[in-house]
């Protein structure tokens, strides 16, 4: 398919954060609902949401309450749901949510969903933070997912959650195996990262000759208040330029055509892949 329209939904949380996490999945799901059917009627064919889309960004607490937000992947509601969603309107949609394997074993993760409502897989967050305010480790397990790239309607699919953005080895991965669109699901406030949230994303692109979508949360969460979350969801094309962005501070559904050629044509000019030098890079796994 020569043009792919992205869609990427940023949605403030919904609910209080003293309540359960199934409610606030319920208020979630039902803010996320009309975007998501804007997105149908808009004629996107990549649809993705958010981290943990249906939940705070809880990582600042060390609270087991929110294990009870974790869902089984594919059988959870969640799942279940967009696939209904993704047949109705006849679309890819990555749904990045907080994953039971079994009770005390907890993923990062984003369940792939075709056009066709099919479960065509799930890539769990490979590198996980633990530093003030990102106490990810105590929720969760780092994913080993060996950087699946899922043959959608579409398109070549990648995804990416978040700090995993930071190393570019992933990029890299992903791309090699094929990958034209990638992903990243994220939470982020402002200080330090919303400076490198427009930098390393569309260097990454450029790299590695791919489309990202980037996608981050806006407004503030109680009762942690670790910061602002930023929004400024957007699309980059294979040279690294903005092809769409959000707002900081509002819900929103932003979309962007996606000349898939244009993959093929930057590849071509660069030849990064060519030009590479594998066999002298075993220092990056040596320490």
């Amino acid at each position: 398919m020569a043009t792919v329209k992205a869609g990427l939904i940023q949605v403030g949380l919904k609910g209080d954060t003293s309540g359960t996490p199934e409610s606030i999945r319920e208020k979630m799901l039902e803010a996320h609902i009309p975007f998501i059917d804007q997105a149908g009627a808009a004629g996107v064919n990549v649809l993705c949401f958010q981290e943990v889309f249906t939940q705070p960004y809880f990582c600042p607490s060390q609270d087991a309450k929110w294990y009870a937000a974790a869902e089984k992947i594919p059988d959870g509601p969640t799942v279940k749901l967009m696939q209904e969603y993704a047949k109705k309107h006849s679309m890819v949609i990555v749904v990045p949510i907080y994953e039971e394997e079994i009770t005390g074993i907890y993923y990062n993760t984003a369940a792939v969903i075709d056009a066709d409502g099919k479960y065509l897989g799930k890539y769990r967050k490979t590198h996980i933070p633990q530093v003030a305010g990102f106490y990810e480790k105590f929720f969760f397990k780092p994913g080993s997912s060996n950087w699946p790239v899922f043959e959608t309607a579409f398109c070549k699919l990648g995804v990416y959650i978040c700090y995993d953005r930071h190393f570019p080895e992933g990029w890299r991965a992903l791309a090699l195996n094929g990958a034209e669109y990638i992903v990243n699901p994220s939470a982020t406030v402002a200080g330090l990262s919303q400076y490198l949230w427009k930098l390393e994303q569309p260097a990454s692109a450029v790299a590695n000759g791919v489309y990202i979508g980037a996608i981050n949360r806006p407004g503030t969460e109680d009762p942690w208040n670790i910061g602002r979350f930023y929004g400024s969801s957007y699309v980059v094309n294979p040279r690294g330029e903005f092809l769409v962005e959000a707002s900081e501070d509002k819900d929103e559904l932003v979309t962007a055509d996606m000349d898939m050629e244009l993959v093929r044509e930057v590849r071509n000019t660069w030849q990064f892949f060519r030009d590479r030098r594998p066999e002298t890079y075993g220092r990056l796994t040596d320490l």
